[in-house]
């Protein structure tokens, strides 16, 4: 008996679509690279609760006849390529062919469609990749594609869609790095009838600003540069304003937003001594190259790609944005800041300078030390300790024992703790020695204090000096306006400014007001994705989110009494073992351990 059959075209077409389409982003991204190949000046971005219902996009591109309204549906069906060699010089977006027929496979789709020199246009209606009906219609000249009830036959797959304010981020991220590169254009994106962007054409900078505010227009610097191999124009980040995130870095090859870990460290690489540890760069880098030595076939989304010349483009990147960071960082320090130091009027002429004379005891020897009595400090050095030598535990141990939690639940005494790598805090109890995760601690303690002032609705805020000002992105921005409530409920005084910008003039006792931008995004980086999925409630993942924000870091050196503090306080958590991400807190050392 013969087992293997020809899939038939609509579920050939289903399968393609989960390659190419796997949420709303993705059919996003494809129709919006399909105008921008039709030769659209103006593309309007429509999409209904964060595209479940409705991703409409409307171009004044070239339009389509009427055949090619039908053909386009067709499985690789395109303009782009006609033979095989074509392969090797794509200057478009798409080209495979498989766009419109994997969405046209997984929604309802309407497609109005016109020539500019034609007096009508052409309506097709097509439902899980079956042509409903094509006829002609009134319309603008250029094309308005809306893709309804995605995955209405795929229920499985529309059950694995997250909460509308992730997709819609992730909708908004596709836009971002799209019209990024795409400046010269005009792009708007309304959600829900409320319109998030509205971008003008212009300048890489102006649509940077455009995208995240006005303040960043002087943050960045411009990197320019031009070989034979590759021409790279862009801006990068001032040192000054790294991020503890990698959220705005975009790198984008002939007109393409891609990922490519060796040409981001070289972009990295070209900041070496001039951030702090664990901080990173923004910038807005693109490049060209000859389409010839670059395959971007090698995954559906084309975000991956390789490089015929790999190391040579990574010394060139390197090297551009180096230049750019010392052009610009070092010529202006050294022309308009100078120290006065350096402002050292001339000689007198005939003036000759003396060499300086010092007086020292040519018996003094610096490896000798002979203790005097007499000394002040004798009294001192006797509590000095080698920080070499290796640590008595038995003399922590004299002090009086700190009782477990699990034993005694309550009722800790100051105790002698000792900080190990700037990381772990270890103190004696009863059962052996305790070595225990600062930073989890801290969190399992602010996340246990911020829940309670919240349930008693006795919440501690310290008002600020000064107001902080605390911009988003439209999607973001959206999303921050939904947290408001909680947010105040755990000691924030926050109200929006504008669209984007919120002012922030009060905030929990525990966290400083220079770390409040990084500590907003941060959250809603870990609001957005599944970081924080095993917490049912919005408010319990807020909080879990803003502890691990304001909780000391690995690196944080702590003084005895910070310590003592941080115990006591941790052990008086019902939960004093388990961070609020379920994490382990604490190890008990054992007596019998320590003796092997």
């Amino acid at each position: 008996m013969d087992l293997i059959n020809i899939l038939p075209d609509s579920v050939a077409n289903q399968i393609a679509a989960g390659e190419v389409v796997d949420r709303p982003a993705s059919a996003v991204k494809e129709l919006l690279e399909n105008a921008m190949d039709a030769g659209a000046t103006q593309i309007d971005l429509v999409v209904k609760d964060a595209g479940r219902t409705l991703i409409q996009v409307i171009d004044n591109g070239c339009g389509m006849s009427d055949s090619d309204a039908r053909l386009c549906f067709e499985r690789h069906a395109t303009s782009k390529i006609h033979q095989s060699n074509d392969l090797f010089a794509i200057h478009t977006m798409g080209f495979r062919g498989e766009a419109l027929a994997s969405i046209a496979a997984i929604s309802q789709v309407e497609l109005r469609t016109r020539l500019h020199d034609s007096e009508l246009g052409t309506q097709v209606i097509i439902e899980a990749s079956q042509i409903v009906s094509q006829q002609p219609t009134a319309c603008a000249p250029g094309t308005s594609i809306a893709m309804k009830n995605l995955f209405f036959n795929v229920p499985a797959r529309r059950n694995f869609l997250k909460k509308d304010s992730v997709e819609l981020s992730h909708i908004e991220e596709v836009f971002r790095r799209v019209t990024l590169i795409h400046y010269d254009l005009g792009f708007s994106l309304t959600s829900n009838g409320k319109v998030l962007y509205d971008l003008k054409s212009g300048s890489m900078l102006q649509r940077i600003s455009q995208l995240y505010g006005n303040p960043y227009k002087e943050r960045f610097f411009n990197v320019e540069e031009e070989t034979d191999m590759l021409r790279i124009k862009g801006f990068v980040g001032k040192p000054e304003y790294a991020r503890k995130t990698r959220g705005e870095q975009y790198l984008f090859v002939n007109g393409r937003f891609i990922k490519h870990p060796a040409l981001s460290a070289a972009v990295e690489r070209a900041y070496e001594g001039m951030l702090p540890d664990h901080s990173y760069p923004s910038y807005f880098i693109g490049l060209q190259v000859d389409p010839a030595r670059i395959d971007i076939n090698i995954h559906p989304t084309k975000t991956e790609v390789k490089f015929v010349d790999e190391h040579a483009m990574f010394a060139i990147l390197r090297s551009a944005v180096k230049k750019a960071l010392g052009q610009f960082t070092l010529a202006t320090e050294l022309e308009f800041n100078t120290p006065p130091e350096f402002n050292i009027p001339p000689a007198p002429k005939g003036y000759v300078p003396t060499a300086p004379k010092i007086s020292y005891n040519p018996n003094y020897n610096p490896f000798s030390f002979t203790p005097n009595p007499s000394s002040k400090s004798e009294g001192n050095r006797k509590h000095w300790v080698n920080p070499q030598a290796t640590v008595d535990f038995h003399d922590i141990q004299e002090q009086p024992p700190l009782p477990s939690p699990m034993e005694e639940g309550s009722g800790v005494k100051p105790v002698s703790c000792l900080q190990v790598q700037h990381r772990y805090i270890v103190t004696p109890l009863s059962s052996g020695l305790a070595v225990i995760d600062q930073q989890r601690a801290h969190e399992r303690i602010l996340f246990d204090q911020l829940t309670q002032a919240r349930n008693n609705t006795i919440t501690q805020s310290q008002t600020l000096l000064f107001p902080v000002n605390c911009q988003f992105s439209a999607a973001d921005a959206e999303l921050f306006g939904e947290l408001l409530p909680d947010l105040r409920d755990y000691g924030f005084a926050i109200d929006a400014m504008s669209q984007c910008t919120f002012v922030v003039t009060a905030t929990p006792p525990d966290i400083k007001e220079s770390e409040l931008q990084e500590c907003f995004d941060r959250m809603l980086i870990d609001y957005k994705s599944s970081t924080l999925q095993k917490f049912n409630d919005r408010s319990k993942s807020l909080c879990a989110s803003l502890a691990r924000q304001m909780a000391v870091k690995p690196g944080k050196v702590l003084t005895q009494e910070e310590m003592q503090q941080m115990v006591a306080d941790l052990f008086a958590c019902p939960q004093a073992d388990t961070a609020p991400g379920g994490k382990k807190i604490i190890t008990i050392v054992k007596p019998e351990e320590l003796l092997k």
